[in-house]
């Protein structure tokens, strides 16, 4: 259900739901696709930090110096361009997996097998021996992580009812935040059990880290093995079966899925506002870790034990405050809501390079950088999905969107461990948020045309249009 479904839904009912209007709400969580999206969410969220802030971190202990850990953004480059293989996903399947399991779920299992070799690979690498290999690690990681989101994308927005939409998208976020927190705090604390407890030696407990992350993927393995084929996939599936041999069936899914989507009114404009709307949020995201860890000061133990407390509960909170948000206002208004409170969660940064260190004030500023975090991702991603909508090219349309959406995270934020090393912490922060004015601008000029009120997610059976 998009937004303003949900919107006009709720206004027939009144502003003033009764008891048993609130059981019903709750119960949605509780359906059985919606907790198969709750657990792929965790899975999607686990290999993210891994070849990111988790990584980061590795480095800034490392001897690496801030200007080449700015750079290590660059490893995220799977994810802006996953849209140049997702066709192969919307119509080719993976041999006796696609035939037991279905083309999704197929898919699914090949990329998490592939995603657990590469995350025990990139922990058996040592960043002050080799840094190039540690690059080549986790741009293997970010490639069969990438593969993956764009499966559990398309199996999200074509299994979700109308009526599971807002509850899906609150869940999948709260558990992807989850998956994140696993892959930062747990990690980090884990790395801190074998090094200080066990006594093993810093890259050794690395590694050993990292292996133990490697284990998680079987959260998203498990559950692809419980879920249940989409039935629009795969009545999407017999129709492209129909149309000619494997190459033939990804050109034509390629083909169809961008011209479908760029001959609508506006696609530049659109795809120009996805790339810039997390920006803000993602030059911030590229150093917090080296921040905390080296700005700051404060040990790898006490960060992550703060985020794994504190910040768990913020990210739950957050993301079910995000699938109400996503069920009680139109989208244009969620979207803006969304972006401030991503800008003002970087003024918190600043507040605390200007207050120096306090573990009351980091701790604020993990509640604050969860909360509005999770909440910014469910209505985003409520955007996202609403630009997608034919089960013959989800795959393809979500991946293009989504890569464009990392595309601030991992080239524009590149430059940031450059900038913060010539602008000093407090100034990174506070200039951070000018670049958010792109996006308002953005958002301002759609909104006035018209085009959030265009967005209608369509269900049921495909037409034949489709």
């Amino acid at each position: 259900m998009t937004v303003s479904e949900t919107v006009a839904k709720t206004s027939d009912t009144g502003p003033a739901p009764d008891k048993t209007s609130w059981r019903e709400a709750a119960a949605v969580y509780f359906r059985r696709d919606v907790l198969v999206v709750l657990f792929l969410g965790f899975a999607a969220g686990l290999p993210l930090a891994l070849s990111g802030s988790t990584l980061l971190v590795w480095m800034a202990e490392s001897s690496v110096n801030l200007t080449t850990i700015g750079l290590f953004a660059l490893v995220g480059t799977p994810y802006t361009i996953k849209f140049l293989w997702a066709p192969v996903v919307d119509a080719l399947d993976i041999p006796w997996l696609s035939g037991w399991l279905g083309r999704r779920r197929g898919w699914l299992i090949f990329s998490q097998i592939l995603l657990m070799v590469a995350i025990a690979f990139l922990g058996l690498q040592n960043p002050d021996v080799s840094p190039a290999m540690i690059a080549v690690g986790a741009v293997l990681v970010a490639t069969a992580a990438a593969t993956q989101d764009i499966v559990i994308d398309a199996y999200r927005v074509e299994k979700l009812d109308t009526s599971e939409q807002a509850a899906g998208m609150g869940s999948y976020v709260a558990a992807y935040r989850i998956g994140m927190l696993v892959s930062t705090a747990g990690a980090l604390l884990i790395v801190s059990y074998f090094e200080k407890v066990q006594g093993f030696a810093k890259a050794t407990s690395w590694s050993l880290g990292y292996c133990v992350m490697a284990g998680f993927v079987l959260v998203g393995m498990i559950t692809t093995l419980v879920a249940r084929e989409p039935a629009r996939s795969a009545e999407a599936v017999a129709r492209a079966r129909a149309g000619g041999n494997p190459m033939a069936r990804v050109a034509a899914a390629a083909v169809g899925a961008f011209s479908q989507f760029l001959t609508r009114e506006m696609a530049f404009v659109v795809l120009a506002f996805v790339v810039l709307f997390k920006f803000c949020d993602a030059f911030v995201g590229a150093m917090t870790g080296p921040f905390v860890i080296r700005g700051m000061g404060y040990s790898r133990e006490e960060y992550a034990a703060i985020v794994k407390g504190l910040g768990l509960a913020a990210t739950l909170g957050g993301g079910f405050a995000g699938g109400f948000v996503a069920r009680a206002l139109d989208l244009k208004t969620s979207l803006w809501l969304a972006g401030f409170l991503q800008m003002a969660s970087n003024l918190v940064f600043a507040l605390q390079a200007q207050a120096g260190a306090s573990y009351g004030m980091l701790a604020f500023v993990i509640v604050v950088e969860n909360f509005t975090g999770a909440i910014g991702t469910v209505i985003f991603v409520a955007y996202l999905s609403s630009l997608c909508n034919s089960p013959l090219h989800t795959a393809t349309q979500y991946a293009l969107l989504s890569a464009l959406a990392a595309v601030g995270r991992t080239y524009l934020s590149a430059p940031a461990g450059s900038i913060a090393e010539q602008t000093g912490w407090f100034w990174f922060f506070v200039l951070s948020c000018l670049t958010a004015i792109p996006s308002f601008l953005l958002l301002w000029w759609l909104q006035a045309r018209g085009h959030f009120d265009a967005l209608v997610r369509p269900s049921g059976p495909l037409s034949a249009d489709d």
